[in-house]
């Protein structure tokens, strides 16, 4: 079959500007009644404006198709506000953005149970294709997203950006913007997707409720609040996204069923609230109907292949983890695990097994050691892999056997740029250099820094941590272009987030990471000059307060 439209699909042309009665109009078989669109016979009767007022997305591509999500939320930061029972939703698939020339075409059954949320499994297109997508329910039709089968066979090249931690307290979702106008197979998400954080007074914008989410309504609200971003629902709609999640989706560092404060929450009421988050994470999810919640588990560790190119290994960090310790002997000598068992044989399997040139994993936390003071006395983080030590250098130890294809770690978490070489043993000098980590900065989370005091902090960490090769801590995504040969990934940083609109986007800096060659170097780097007028651009925003510690911590590194 041939996937060429009849005209280029736009992604810009209107990913969220689409209104679903305009669109309802231009669609046969919805008649006007009294100013409100009819059903169809069998779609389960008229519903109010704003039905899709979370937008549409896709995920997980296949070389054959992909998982299409909407949800149905008239009332979205209310519970949703549809009625409780079962609502039939249409969706459709096109070669053209006007839909002419529809492909594939469905109806599934939007459950209240699950909150009117929709995952459609899409199959039989064509690998490497771009398509147009729908949804109708109710007499209303959906804005358009936009997606794209992942090819198979023999590819040359692969484009995606990845990103993390989002918190809507912190500024507003402006980096998206410029992520919806780039030109990719798809976008990885590495986690902090919500936070559960308290609302607060002092900042650009507020959490919805009065306290944190526990329940599964509070957590359907605070998930809801994030997907009204309109920047935000168009990158969804523009690409499809293959998602992990960190901490902050459920409790800050978390880890299995132990919550931050053990001394606040019960086993059972964690184990509740687990729950509770985890159904309403699926629920606002581009995800398969295998990562359907059961009881305390969901499965999302899983593995993406692009071709003979990339295989994409996505990593749970959170639901199998070690309870972190709480002193570096620990860190160093525990048996401690960041995977569990199972799922890292699953790594290895997948590491080892030859078929593609680059090993890529979408990872929370980093990998590379990271002490946060200069001198003799060390301080590490042991939420990260600094405090799982033995695990670590277990599978840095397989990297560098030479089994594994190019391995790249791709990380969130740190609200930072860090870019850094592996090696199994980060304080011995004679260590080989086995692959290489490129941690990614925040989307919003930790608000307008300042990165000449963030260098200063940490230029005289680096002289004692030649590893690093670069860091930064402005805001923004990376976008990352793989061929056989080499992969290189650009630092795209906007100039604020405490303004909803205007923001200016810019290539910071580029890292490269040839095939064969572990190890990453930094190929370009700004000048002084254009960071010293981002920094006055930031200096114009708010500053605010916060009054919890551990948001103090995340705005401070």
């Amino acid at each position: 079959m041939d996937v060429s439209p009849q005209r280029p699909l736009s992604r810009r042309l209107f990913v969220t500007g689409l209104g679903a009665t305009a669109a309802a109009a231009s669609v046969p078989g919805l008649i006007r009644v009294d100013g409100a669109h009819a059903a169809p016979p069998g779609t389960g009767g008229t519903l109010p404006d704003g039905v899709f007022s979370l937008g549409v997305a896709s995920g997980d591509p296949l070389p054959g198709g992909v998982v299409l999500w909407t949800r149905l939320a008239p009332d979205p930061l209310f519970g949703g506000g549809m009625p409780d029972r079962p609502y039939p939703v249409e969706w459709e698939v096109a070669e053209d953005d006007t839909f002419a020339r529809v492909v594939r075409r469905g109806r599934v059954v939007a459950l209240p149970q699950q909150g009117h949320s929709v995952h459609a499994e899409v199959e039989g297109l064509q690998p490497g294709a771009t398509y147009a997508y729908r949804f109708r329910a109710g007499g209303r039709i959906s804005p358009v997203g936009y997606t794209k089968t992942a090819p198979a066979g023999s590819v040359a090249a692969v484009r995606f950006a990845f990103a993390s931690c989002q918190n809507w307290q912190d500024g507003y979702f402006t980096a998206y913007h410029h992520l919806a106008g780039e030109d990719l197979d798809f976008v990885a998400f590495l986690g902090d997707y919500i936070y559960e954080s308290v609302p607060r007074t002092t900042t650009v914008r507020t959490h919805e409720g009065t306290g944190e989410p526990v329940s599964l309504v509070q957590y359907r609200n605070r998930h809801a609040q994030y997907r009204s971003d309109p920047n935000l629902q168009a990158a969804h709609a523009s690409f499809p996204w293959i998602v992990t999640w960190d901490d902050h989706e459920v409790d800050n560092n978390w880890a299995d069923e132990i919550p931050q404060d053990p001394a606040q929450q019960s086993p059972e009421a964690f184990r509740a609230r687990r729950q509770a988050a985890f159904q309403a994470y699926y629920e606002h999810m581009p995800l398969r109907r295998g990562s359907r919640p059961r009881g305390l588990d969901l499965q999302l560790y899983r593995r993406l292949r692009f071709g003979d190119l990339v295989d994409l290994h996505v990593l749970d960090t959170r639901q199998y983890r070690s309870d972190q310790p709480t002193t570096l002997e620990q860190a160093e000598t525990a048996p401690l695990t960041m995977t569990g068992e199972e799922q890292e044989r699953w790594l290895v399997d997948g590491l080892t097994d030859g078929g593609t040139r680059w090993n890529l994993l979408a990872n929370q936390v980093m990998w590379a050691q990271n002490d946060r003071t200069a001198g003799e006395v060390d301080t590490f983080d042991f939420d990260n892999w600094d405090g799982y030590r033995v695990q670590r250098r277990r599978m840095l130890e397989l990297f560098g056997r030479g089994e594994v294809n190019n391995p790249v770690v791709l990380t969130g978490d740190r609200h930072c740029t860090w870019v850094a070489d592996l090696e199994p043993d980060f304080d011995d000098p004679s260590s080989p250099v086995v692959g290489a980590e490129i941690t990614g900065t925040s989307i919003s989370s930790g608000g307008d820094s300042d990165p000449v005091a963030f260098q200063n902090t940490y230029r005289p960490i680096a002289e004692e941590s030649p590893h690093w090769k670069y860091w930064d801590n402005q805001r923004g995504y990376v976008v990352c272009d793989v061929t056989s040969e080499r992969m290189l990934s650009s630092l795209r940083l906007v100039d604020t987030v405490w303004q909803p609109e205007g923001a200016t986007v810019r290539t910071s800096a580029q890292f490269l990471v040839e095939a064969g060659r572990p190890g990453v170097t930094v190929e370009y780097q700004e000048p002084r000059t254009t960071q010293l007028r981002a920094q006055a651009r930031r200096d114009a925003g708010p500053v605010y307060e916060v009054d919890d510690v551990e948001e103090l911590a995340d705005l401070q590194r």
